[in-house]
């Protein structure tokens, strides 16, 4: 069984990007590890606990993942893949509540930046929570760990997991919002 280390939670993009990987390498057998963070990944990938790792590394809008420049620089893998994946961000929130009643926005710190000009124009008076992760942010709000009225940036996959609302669609910024990911493996593996 191919054991495969993400960036980022269950309906996360990199959940996401992960099975794009999957198809483009044939892989039958996997299993998926939510490793949330890059460090992990890459910490993972050189203790041999992974096969591959699948982290985010740089978004049209947001710009390079800080995080994952800091893991590289710490870690030593291979890049086996570089694609990119489409990303809509989405605000959800929990059934019930409307525009008027978000008092604060969770989400990664890309998700945020990607959606700058959403957010500025709509939200400007309310705090905006930089989070670990999109899916964990929503996941978050659906265990009532976050205020009923907060409203968070994520995927549609997240709303159907975590049985959100999606209040607004495709709130990021550019048309064309792409990430690119990379696909890692573990030096001479």
């Amino acid at each position: 069984m191919v054991k495969i280390g993400l960036q980022g939670a269950k309906g996360s993009f990199s959940e996401e990007a992960s099975n794009v990987f999957v198809k483009n390498h044939g892989l039958k057998e996997f299993q998926l590890k939510y490793l949330i963070s890059s460090k992990n990944v890459l910490k993972s990938l050189e203790n041999k606990e992974i096969d591959y790792g699948i982290i985010a590394m740089e978004n049209a809008q947001g710009g390079v993942v800080i995080e994952s420049v800091d893991a590289l620089a710490g870690y030593r893998c291979e890049i086996i893949e570089m694609f990119h994946l489409q990303i809509s961000q989405n605000l959800l929130v929990k059934p019930g509540i409307h525009i008027g009643q978000i008092t604060e926005i969770h989400s990664h710190q890309q998700a945020l930046k990607q959606c700058r000009n959403y957010l500025s124009e709509h939200f400007w008076t309310i705090p905006l929570i930089e989070t670990d992760d999109t899916a964990e942010a929503a996941r978050r709000l659906s265990e009532n760990k976050l205020p009923k009225t907060a409203g968070v940036i994520g995927s549609k996959f997240c709303s159907d997991l975590y049985g959100l609302n999606i209040l607004e669609e495709k709130i990021h910024d550019l048309k064309n919002n792409l990430t690119l990911f990379l696909g890692l493996k573990t030096l001479g593996h």
